[in-house]
This record gives C-alpha cells, sequence and structure tokens, in this order.
C-alpha cells in the first residue's frame, strides 16, 4: 500500500488513516510530524529547517522532500506508507514522484476524502474540548451530555470552542484547501492514480469505502 490520501480539515483523514495504519502495519508519513521529530532531534536537516524558520522563512520543498526520503528509507516502510499533508501542489508532486521511482515504490494511488462543505462546517464549528479532560464534543452531533459529563468531570467544567474553530477562521482555511487541492485533483487524475471517497457516514461504513478505493 503506497498512497497519498487528501482530505479538507474535518473530512476525517486523520482517523481514517490511523485505521490504515492499525489494520496494514504501514507507516503514516505526516509532514508535520517529521519535521517537528526532525527540529527536536537537531539533525542536519532539522537544523536547516530551524535556520529557514528562525529568519522567518517558510521550510523550503528541498527541506521537506528530504525529511520525506530519510523516513521511506526506514524499515517499517518497505512495504508500503500512508502519505499525510504531501504533497500540497503539483511540483511537490513531481518532486515526490521522482524520488519515489528512484526508490521502486511509485504510488498505488491518490484517495480524496470528499464531505459536502456544509457538513465540515458543522463537524469544525460545532467542536467543544472539556478543558479538564480533554474529551471533543460536537454540538451538532454529539452534544455534552451535562449529568453524565459532571459524573466524570465535576460540576466545573468547561467546553472551550477554539479560535480556530470559529466560522471565519473555518472558512478561511476550507477556501485555501480547495485552492491548493483542485490542481492536485487534476494532476493525479489525468495520471489515473485518483481515487474518491464518500467519506460522509459512520467510521466503518467509511472505511470500507476507502479499502475499496485503494484496491481500485
Amino acid at each position: 500500500m503506497r498512497i497519498v490520501l487528501v482530505g479538507a480539515p474535518g473530512a476525517g483523514k486523520g482517523t481514517q488513516a490511523k485505521n490504515l495504519v492499525d489494520k496494514y502495519g504501514v507507516p503514516q508519513v505526516s509532514t508535520g510530524d517529521l519535521l517537528r521529530d526532525h527540529l527536536r532531534r537537531g539533525t542536519a536537516l532539522g537544523q536547516q529547517a530551524k535556520a529557514a524558520m528562525d529568519a522567518g522563512l517558510l521550510v523550503s520543498d528541498d527541506i521537506v522532500l528530504g525529511i520525506i526520503q530519510d523516513r521511506l528509507a526506514q524499515p517499517d516502510a518497505a512495504n508500503g506508507f500512508i502519505l499525510d499533508g504531501y504533497p500540497r501542489n503539483t511540483a511537490q508532486a513531481d518532486a515526490l514522484d521522482g524520488v519515489l521511482s528512484g526508490i521502486g515504490q511509485p504510488l498505488e494511488a491518490v484517495v480524496l476524502m470528499e464531505v459536502d462543505r456544509s457538513l465540515l462546517f458543522k463537524r469544525l464549528t460545532g467542536r467543544r474540548s472539556c478543558t479538564k479532560c480533554g474529551r471533543i464534543f460536537n454540538t451538532y452531533f454529539s452534544p455534552a451530555d451535562t449529568a453524565e459529563h459532571q459524573a466524570t468531570c465535576g460540576t466545573d467544567f468547561v467546553l472551550d470552542h477554539r479560535k480556530d474553530d470559529q466560522e471565519a477562521v473555518i472558512g478561511n482555511r476550507l477556501d485555501a484547501y480547495e485552492q491548493q487541492t483542485a490542481p492536485l485533483v487534476d494532476y493525479y487524475g489525468v495520471r489515473g492514480l485518483l481515487r474518491r471517497v464518500d467519506a460522509d457516514g459512520p467510521m466503518p461504513e467509511v472505511f470500507a469505502r476507502l479499502e475499496a478505493a485503494i484496491r481500485g
């Protein structure tokens, strides 16, 4: 299994990636997680990334690709991987294709997890987290049962609505995602790699659709 998972914020991409990891034993390769790990360990790539960040610059595509290439060389990626958060544009897609061809592990599929924008808004803007225990609720789909939650967290719990879950912020995030993703959809579509999955519904049903899409 060698795939790229693409999905808007709130599409459930992280949940389904974890399901794939658990079932198939291939690693989820997240550029954000990898970058933080290299920064923490102070590797050569991490130091290059830190220098760019300290200068107020974006981490270059070359550094990010080097971090991914280093990760894919690890033994647990020999039987496949799930790329999450990369590529973000067609230039990165071209560079990734070159790296994967060089190591003999070309992509098998690029899976686009699709959810209606209005549903994404509800999933994201309705999200609330308990400041005491961290439990996540949703005002639309899974509101907090006050009595039940008080039994485990006490009467002084507070449900926090994060700033990045506000409507204006969510709208901007979804706009940016759509603008960024559209060229990639075309890029992988003409190569016959794109698979579309309806990501609305119970988690097991969505996972079954995802598996079917990966199998082609």
